[in-house]
C-alpha cells in the first residue's frame, strides 16, 4: 500500500497546520511533512485538538528533500494551464482520478500544498509526477488549506495494497539526465528543450515506471547513440 505523506510548503498560518494535522487524522494519514513552515506555537496546537501526535511528529524537510526522497511526486494546484503549449500545470487530474493512478504503488507517496496565498512555485512544481486541481466553483474558486488537504485525504482513505515497486528518485533522476544528453546527441533545439524535458517528466512521471523499465528505455537510448556513432 502506497505511504502516503501531506507536505505543506512554507505554510503561512499556524491554525491552518494545526487543522491540516486535524483532518489527516480524521482519514488515518499521520505523516506530515512541513517545508519552511510559519512559526507553530499554542494557535496549531489547539487546531490540531486531538491530532497533537501528527503535529508533534511532522518532519522538517526542504523541498529537494522531498524530491529525492520520495518514489511519487503528486503536486496540487489551483491555477492550471489553459494550453499544452504551456505544460507546466498540465495534464492535471482531479482527486478522484489522483486515487486510481496511486492506488496500486508499493512506495512512498508525497502530495505537496503550497502556500495560502500563492500556491506552488512553477520551480516546486516541475519535478512532480503529477499535477491535481480540485473542482471548484468559478464563483469562488479558493479553498482553505485545511480544506483542500481534508478532500485529498477523504479520496485516499483505505487504498488497497500496492503490488510493485516503483523506480525511485535516483533512477528516475538517471534516466532524466540520460534523456537530456540523448537530447544533445540528437540536436533536439535548445529553444525547445525546457518545454520538452517538463512534458517528459510529466509522461513518464505518471506512468509509474519500475526499475526494469526505466531500465529498458536507458537500453534503447544507448541502442540508438551507437547507432549515431556507427552509421556506416
Amino acid at each position: 500500500m502506497p505511504e502516503v505523506s501531506i507536505v505543506l510548503v512554507e505554510p503561512l498560518y499556524e491554525g491552518n497546520v494545526g487543522f491540516t494535522a486535524r483532518v489527516m487524522k480524521n482519514f488515518g494519514f499521520t505523516r506530515l511533512v512541513l517545508v519552511n513552515p510559519c512559526a507553530l506555537a499554542d494557535d496549531a496546537v489547539m487546531r490540531a485538538a486531538h491530532a497533537r501526535d501528527v503535529l508533534d511528529g511532522a518532519r522538517r524537510m526542504t523541498i529537494e528533500e522531498v524530491y529525492q526522497e520520495f518514489d511519487f511526486v503528486v503536486a496540487t494546484t489551483g491555477e492550471v494551464s489553459k494550453s499544452v503549449c504551456t505544460p507546466m500545470r498540465m495534464p492535471y487530474y482531479t482527486p478522484a482520478e489522483v486515487r486510481q493512478i496511486v492506488a496500486d504503488i508499493d512506495g512512498t507517496v508525497a502530495v505537496l500544498f503550497g502556500r495560502e496565498n500563492w500556491g506552488l512555485a512553477n520551480t516546486e512544481l516541475v519535478r512532480a509526477n503529477l499535477i491535481c486541481t480540485i473542482p471548484t466553483s468559478e464563483a469562488y474558486p479558493i479553498l482553505n488549506l485545511s480544506h483542500a488537504v481534508g478532500i485529498l485525504c477523504y479520496e485516499l482513505a483505505n487504498l488497497p495494497r500496492g503490488t510493485y515497486l516503483l523506480a525511485g528518485p535516483v533512477e528516475m533522476e538517471s534516466l532524466y539526465r540520460h534523456i537530456e544528453t540523448f537530447l544533445d546527441r540528437i540536436d533536439h533545439p535548445d529553444f525547445k528543450r525546457e518545454n520538452t524535458m517538463v512534458l517528459l517528466r510529466r509522461v513518464l512521471g505518471r506512468t509509474k515506471l519500475t526499475v526494469r523499465e526505466v531500465s529498458t528505455l536507458h537500453g534503447l537510448m544507448r541502442r540508438t547513440e551507437w547507432h549515431l556513432e556507427n552509421k556506416e
